[in-house]
C-alpha cells in the first residue's frame, strides 16, 4: 500500500479524535508543543512532517501508535486521492 495514502488515512484519524475530543487546533498544538501549522500538517497527512510531530500529537490526545494490517481503501479515500 502507498505510504502517503497511510500517512493521509492517519492524519484523517487524528483529526476526528481531536473533534471528538472537542479540541480546536491551536488546543491541540498547544497540548502538544508544536505550533497550528504543525498540527494542520500532521491532519493533511503532509509528508514533511516529521514522526516525532504526530507521536506529539498522539501523546497530547491520549493515544498511541499500533501497527495493523492495512484495510483496503474505502472508495471515498480513494475519491480523495484523485
Amino acid at each position: 500500500m502507498d505510504h502517503s495514502f497511510l500517512i493521509s488515512r492517519l492524519g484523517k484519524q487524528i483529526r476526528e479524535k481531536r473533534l471528538n475530543r472537542g479540541f480546536t487546533q491551536a488546543k491541540l498544538a498547544e497540548l502538544a508543543g508544536l505550533t497550528r501549522q504543525k498540527v494542520i500538517g500532521v491532519e493533511k497527512g503532509d509528508l514533511s512532517v516529521s514522526m516525532m510531530a504526530y507521536a506529539r500529537v498522539a501523546g497530547a490526545l491520549d493515544c498511541e501508535f499500533a501497527i495493523i494490517p492495512a484495510a483496503m481503501p474505502t472508495l471515498e479515500e480513494l475519491e480523495d486521492l484523485f
